[in-house]
């Protein structure tokens, strides 16, 4: 079995955003930029986290998505469940035809049918709270969320004041002063 990077990005973004979620709503486009996730990637994945009950989206200025839930109410297995992520080690996806055919079950399928149920529970047993926690205890830093101005992002540059001469003959007549 192996996790994909929809189950990987899911898991990392929420993450990003619960470590933020005490300041308000947060942008996806700042969990991109922090994570190196494809912003419209990030988009889809919280298209169905939001669909899930995981998120909640607050529109317009000063808007992004903050959580559904309390962190401690979120699973791991809640998050890759939410972006489809298939947590199945059976050959035949649980449909019980491991031979390809109408034969049945392979010898190993209770095999991986327990260890789908193990993965399940272990996933299950571990909050979005006990990772931010873990996170927090490394040292990860949050920065404070940026100041909101009315009209642009950037700041103003005010013109360089020139007190030079612009032409040759104003030049003339500061020198023969």
């Amino acid at each position: 079995m192996r996790l994909t990077t929809k189950g990987r990005f899911a898991v990392t973004a929420m993450i990003d955003l619960a470590l933020r979620s005490h300041s308000g709503p947060v942008a996806l486009a700042a969990i991109s930029q922090r994570q190196q996730i494809s912003l419209s990637y990030l988009e889809q994945l919280f298209g169905k986290l939001r669909r899930h009950e995981l998120v909640e989206s607050t529109r317009g200025p000063g808007g992004g998505y903050s959580l559904g839930r309390g962190a401690e109410q979120i699973t791991v297995a809640d998050i890759i469940v939410a972006v489809d992520e298939p947590i199945d080690a059976t050959g035949c996806g649980g449909k019980e035809n491991c031979m390809g055919d109408d034969s049945g079950r392979c010898m190993t399928h209770d095999l991986w049918a327990s260890l789908n149920a193990r993965m399940i529970e272990y996933l299950d047993s571990i909050s979005l709270k006990k990772l931010v926690d873990d996170q927090l205890a490394k040292g990860v830093s949050i920065e404070e969320a940026p100041v909101k101005r009315a009209i642009s992002s950037t700041p103003v540059v005010k013109p360089i004041k020139v007190t030079a001469p612009n032409s040759v003959f104003a030049l003339g007549s500061v020198l023969t002063k």
